[in-house]
């Protein structure tokens, strides 16, 4: 390659080489990258410790700052990510009271979360080429105009006389559309506002406001509506605090005035290189695999928690305390090992340490409802919770590294839609294998009788299908970084190489 005026120049020009790469030609082309790769990153005996050739002292290496306002578009991030799961889970955590409101079953209330998470599926394309084209600042528009009408049309239907179980679905559908535009958003914007040494916390902070979303849910819904006829008002407090969300998505900026690092300046490769490159990353199909599996099993389970306690006579409210607890301790450890992870980088340790331990969690959770006291399930959520979140911002940061210059919209939705595709698909297997229901959902037939010996609208079938799905996803884990090239972290090495970037901001 020629020796150009400046590294960070040479990159640029190494990156657009592939936009003109073609099928045939892909895997070369990646081999002769590695190469450059690993030439810029890494300054050479022509290079002083900024990276600035020797022989042109007068070159001033590249700052980079970051700009307050990016933590405005990050907040409004939060916001929408908290709404949209709150919406998700409006009616689960008052099943039995909705399923009674609406004259109808559980299980058909289950097809509201159901349904929301399969319209993510449908809508995540279009997300991927929004987040491509004009960013997140469109991709919040577009999402706050569903989840507005959405919301108002689920209200409209809890109003009418008699309720409108279809229009509350309409409604439901249109929040789900609205999903992935916020929840596969914090990548892209972290790469573009944050410097890289704070990106994991700020993916962090924004991925993980949509189960708090879903924790405000488990606790205050309960209280909402006790009793069926409060299922109208619940609706419209939810509409109402929705609405207000939404405002500020109107405001937020296109991209800060200057990039925040060498590897935010580059020019996004076109959309079909970047699928291209997803699709022969080793690492990153790996890593999709399990990532994919425990956020549907967590979104199953986020569903479900209040039908798989009630029948072990646990109230709606205890399975919320379960439900909030699964979260919130989750946003703690989060919080706390975020941080640590964008000091040290050490992303595939913690990612193959975490995703044993979720497994073993929802293989405990098979036996705790049957002993009938809050200690198993709150411990065992608790944990769960904490493991989860933690590894969420971990694995989608590393996505992004292993995958770089592909583009971490990309990445980020495949591996969010992945979740949500499964998670409908888990739900509606854990209803199929619940236990017959009767008048009564807490007695016993006896084993003796030809019975299970658990409470006639058991899920324990379903929890044991959920642990055998988390157990298959281990060993995914444990391959990580053992093919290709060994899982290297390129964006992290062109920050390194190439950027003089000082703790600047505006």
């Amino acid at each position: 390659m020629t020796r150009l005026s400046s590294r960070e120049e040479q990159l640029y020009l190494l990156t657009h080489d592939v936009d003109r790469m073609t099928e045939g030609s892909i895997d070369k082309h990646q081999a002769s990258m590695d190469d450059d790769f690993r030439h810029i990153a890494s300054p050479g005996q022509d290079s002083n410790i900024d990276g600035v050739p020797e022989d042109q002292p007068g070159q001033t290496p590249p700052v980079y700052r970051v700009y307050k306002r990016r933590w405005f578009g990050l907040m409004q991030l939060v916001l929408m990510n908290i709404i949209v799961s709150w919406d998700w889970l409006s009616y689960s955590p008052v099943a039995n009271t909705a399923a009674t409101y609406f004259s109808t079953t559980s299980s058909v209330i289950n097809w509201l979360s159901t349904a929301f998470l399969f319209a993510f599926v449908i809508a995540s394309p279009l997300t991927i080429y929004v987040l491509h084209t004009g960013g997140t600042r469109l991709a919040l528009i577009t999402s706050a105009l569903l989840i507005l009408i959405g919301n108002w049309i689920r209200y409209a239907g809890t109003r009418a006389s008699p309720p409108s179980f279809p229009a509350v679905m309409f409604g439901q559908i249109l929040i789900g559309l609205a999903q992935p535009f916020v929840l596969s958003a914090p990548t892209h914007y972290s790469s573009l506002w944050f410097s890289p040494q704070g990106r994991v916390s700020a993916t962090a902070i924004a991925s993980l406001a949509n189960p708090f979303g879903g924790a405000l849910a488990q606790l205050i819904n309960p209280s909402l509506a006790s009793q069926p006829k409060q299922i109208h008002p619940m609706t419209l407090y939810i509409a109402l605090i929705s609405s207000f969300a939404t405002i500020p998505s109107l405001f937020i900026p296109s991209s800060p005035p200057t990039p925040v690092s060498a590897s935010s300046s580059q020019k996004p490769l076109p959309l079909k290189t970047t699928l291209r490159l997803l699709s022969r990353n080793k690492n990153y199909i790996l890593l999709l695999i399990p990532f994919a599996i425990y956020v549907g099993l967590f979104n199953a389970i986020s569903s479900l928690l209040t039908q798989i306690l009630t029948p072990y006579n646990f109230s709606e409210d205890q399975s919320g305390i379960a439900g909030a607890l699964l979260i919130l301790v989750g946003l703690l450890a989060a919080a706390i090992s975020s941080p640590v992870i964008d000091r040290s980088k050490r992303y595939l340790p913690f990612i193959r340490t975490l995703v044993p331990v979720i497994a073993l969690s929802y293989l405990a959770f098979i036996w705790a409802p049957g002993t009938r006291t809050v200690v198993a399930p709150y411990i065992i959520s608790a944990i769960l919770g904490a493991a989860s979140f933690s590894l969420v911002p971990v694995a989608l940061e590393w996505a992004v590294e292993v995958t770089w210059p592909a583009g971490p919209e990309a990445s980020s939705t495949i591996c969010w839609t992945g979740g949500q595709l499964l998670g409908g698909i888990f739900i509606v297997v854990c209803d199929a294998l619940r236990e017959e229901e009767g008048v009564d959902g807490g007695t016993e037939k006896p084993e003796e009788d030809g019975g299970s010996g658990r409470p006639e609208g058991s899920m324990a079938r379903g929890l044991v299908f959920m642990a055998v799905v988390a157990m298959a996803a281990v060993p995914c884990s444990v391959a990580l970084g053992k093919w290709g090239d060994g899982g290297r972290e390129r964006r992290g090495e062109v920050d390194k190489g190439l950027s003089s970037w000082r703790r600047g901001e505006e």
